[in-house]
């Protein structure tokens, strides 16, 4: 009879935990073992405003006046369908950086849903941009110095005419904030401008950055433009498509040091055309691409 109860007495006990386990389980189901957060899913962008939607001349994008006012109208319109699209993708958190070098934002139509940088002096050339972001977009971006059917392109300077080589190979904005994105292990996910910008992101970034054409380039200030109830659709799409293909992007990286080539015209007389002058060294960190 001891030897029974014995048995029965560790039956019992066994019941007992497995009891105790299935509470508790049941009490994780129901939120007592909240599951870890997911991880934010950080994208920053750097906008530019000659590949914005309706933009093909240069009195656009540096004089101020009215065309001004308005092109800075466009680049807003396109944020905001990129901004919208990026979130529909899963992004938890977006930075825009305003790349344009008189600066193009309008506060009052900032959509909602990410932070905006504007103004300078500021540090760095792509301020705020660490390793936390999960990847790069640049919008309304331009085709490098040089290209037939760039609408407005240029590399830097439109007025002196920049042009650069790094390691052998001609380069242009693209490749300057992929680069030092790809400092931080941030891949370029999604680029905005005309057909040839596109193009020319294909030739750097691969087939896996998604790309979205705005309007097609005739000569450096005309353009075939397309409707903006199309283009902002398309960005929304492009957006939700390149949070997709975020984990098949790749960082771009350029191999160091790296043997930089610049040329670019120097004005000695303002009311004579500029001469070609070249400059060529090594630049020994990426972070300081932008120095050169």
């Amino acid at each position: 009879m001891s030897r029974l109860k014995s048995i029965m007495t560790r039956r019992a006990v066994k019941s007992s935990v497995v009891v105790l386990l299935l509470a508790g389980g049941l009490l994780a189901l129901a939120g007592g073992g909240a599951a870890p957060a997911a991880k934010p899913l950080r994208i920053y962008i750097v906008t530019d405003l000659e590949g914005a939607s309706g933009v093909y001349q240069f009195a656009q994008t540096r004089e101020t006046g009215p065309l001004n006012e308005k092109a800075k109208e466009y680049l807003m319109g396109d944020i905001a369908a990129v901004v919208r699209g990026l979130r529909a993708g899963g992004a938890t958190d977006i930075v825009i950086l305003d790349g344009h070098g008189s600066q193009a934002f309008v506060p009052h139509l900032m959509e909602p849903g990410a932070t905006y940088i504007t103004g300078k002096p500021r540090p760095g050339p792509l301020t705020g941009l660490d390793g936390s972001f999960a990847g790069m977009v640049q919008l309304g971006a331009h085709a490098m110095m040089g290209t037939p059917d760039g609408v407005l392109c240029h590399t830097q300077s439109s007025r002196t005419e920049n042009r650069y080589w790094y390691n052998g190979v001609e380069s242009g904005e693209l490749v300057q904030c992929a680069a030092i994105a790809g400092a931080y292990g941030i891949p370029t996910i999604l680029v905005t401008g005309d057909e040839a910008t596109c193009r020319e992101s294909r030739q750097f970034f691969g087939p896996e950055c998604v790309t979205v054409a705005v309007k097609r380039g005739l000569s450096r200030e005309a353009a075939e433009l397309y409707p903006f109830e199309e283009t902002r659709r398309a960005l929304y799409e492009g957006a939700k498509r390149a949070m997709a293909a975020l984990p098949r992007c790749k960082p771009y990286k350029l191999t160091l040091p790296i043997q930089a080539k610049k040329e670019y015209l120097v004005f000695d007389d303002p009311t004579k055309p500029g001469r070609k002058a070249t400059k060529e060294g090594t630049i020994e960190d990426v972070l300081k691409l932008m120095s050169f």
